[in-house]
């Protein structure tokens, strides 16, 4: 199969592809166009759109490919996803798994889910009692007699009963084993495809009922002392069950077998508010600072002719802290855009403004200011910009600053991480 790769934001023309009947057809779907965009051209060639989204798309004709452009590898990428979700700690290590070149998103993820699913079958899966309702020769449990009568009047050898039976086909188990199964089915590594395959054949047996809805079935899963250990596995299931999707990607259905797609956008924001929510929880208490993350504030943009808010205000992230006499109010917006290498928009700007006018508070005579938070070296860091009034002097400033993710992550998993969040932190809430 052809193998087509690009880096996000890139558009790209590709020769000698030739789509079927059901690649045209999922290409045309509006869920599928947002996320990336394929035209047929003439003479056998495709373009290929790409956005903030990166990832593979399995298609009968080609696979595409996205990389990332600011992160080097896949695995970089399941990094962010691993710490933005917050997760505990993990080595996510790829061993001599794969012979045939860098592996992409899907494959990387398939190996977690498989490695994680033959832990648990080493370990043992568990079991729990599942409710049954079903006709049996004799009674156990309840007889419901409703049910008796519409449905086996008169039949005294099959008695309609409901009765708890301690199994082993349960959420916990069914998540894994369709994880597993999905893996054994779209992984391009015959390796990883040969252990999926027999871990999905041994979670077969153990959970045979297959999910009617993975979502619903993944929102049910709780955490207690009994099943603790599977949140990693669920975590890496999830992950290969919704195609990506950090929020909401395609769901279950044959999109998301074909696509495994991850936004960019919303990974860098978790991720970002992750890094100052943990760095904000080591200040202590009283003038400590605390990190918000998404607030609603409807007092900004005001309809005064109704007395009512016109419309909501969110920041990504707010910083408080300080003393009631002398409060400390930073908003924070966070870009994945490569400021490093080019102008602030006029658009974040004007956003970033409206921040930190109406929301941000600096003790003393500074001007309120809002940072712009971006991806980006230490080389990209550039002068705040500011806003002058009539008279020359500045009623607001916005200040960019970068945000190394090759840094970051190797941080994160080093003995100096607090000491990173503790400088990124002081970046972000610096005077001036």
């Amino acid at each position: 199969m052809r193998v087509l790769v690009l880096r996000e934001y890139k558009s790209q023309e590709f020769d000698g592809v030739r789509l079927s009947a059901a690649d045209r057809r999922a290409v045309a779907d509006e869920r599928f166009a947002r996320r990336l965009r394929v035209r047929e051209l003439t003479g056998g060639r495709v373009e290929v759109s790409a956005g903030p989204h990166v990832g593979v798309v399995s298609l009968d004709g080609c696979e595409i490919r996205v990389e990332p452009k600011y992160l080097g590898t896949g695995l970089d990428v399941l990094r962010m996803v691993h710490y933005a979700l917050g997760n505990a700690p993990e080595a996510l290590t790829v061993p001599r798994t794969f012979t045939d070149g860098a592996p992409h998103l899907r494959d990387l993820v398939a190996l977690m889910v498989t490695t994680h699913a033959e832990q648990l079958l080493a370990r043992g899966v568990r079991r729990d009692y599942v409710r049954r309702e079903a006709p049996l020769p004799a009674v156990r449990g309840r007889l419901l007699p409703d049910r008796q009568l519409l449905h086996h009047y008169g039949q005294l050898d099959r008695l309609a009963c409901r009765y708890d039976d301690f199994d082993t086909d349960i959420v916990d188990n069914r998540v894994c084993a369709a994880a597993a199964d999905l893996a054994a089915r779209t992984t391009s590594s015959l390796t990883v495809r040969a252990r999926a395959r027999r871990v999905a054949g041994r979670f077969a047996q153990y959970a045979p009922t297959r999910p009617a809805d993975v979502r619903a079935d993944l929102g049910r899963l709780t955490y207690h002392r009994h099943n603790e250990h599977y949140r990693p596995a669920h975590f890496w299931s999830a992950l290969l069950l919704t195609g990506g999707g950090l929020d909401d990607l395609f769901g279950a259905g044959p999109l998301a077998a074909r696509a495994f797609l991850i936004d960019m956008n919303e990974l860098f924001e978790l991720f970002a508010t992750r890094l100052l929510a943990e760095a904000a929880a080591g200040t202590g208490t009283g003038t400590g600072l605390t990190v918000e993350g998404q607030s609603r504030h409807t007092h900004v943009l005001w309809n005064e002719r109704t007395a009512r808010p016109y419309s909501e205000v969110r920041p990504d992230v707010l910083i408080r802290g300080g003393t009631d006499a002398l409060p400390f109010v930073r908003p924070v917006d966070v870009k994945y855009k490569l400021y490093a290498t080019r102008k602030v928009s006029t658009a974040d700007l004007y956003q970033a403004f409206l921040y930190a006018h109406a929301l941000a508070r600096d003790p003393g005579d500074a001007p309120p200011t809002c940072v712009l938070l971006h991806p980006g070296g230490v080389s990209g860091d550039r002068a705040a910009v500011a806003v002058r009034r009539w008279d020359g002097s500045t009623s607001a400033r916005v200040r960019p600053v970068p945000l190394d993710l090759h840094a970051a992550l190797g941080a994160l998993e080093s003995p100096r991480r607090a000491e990173f969040l503790s400088e990124l932190l002081a970046e972000v809430t610096r005077r001036g």
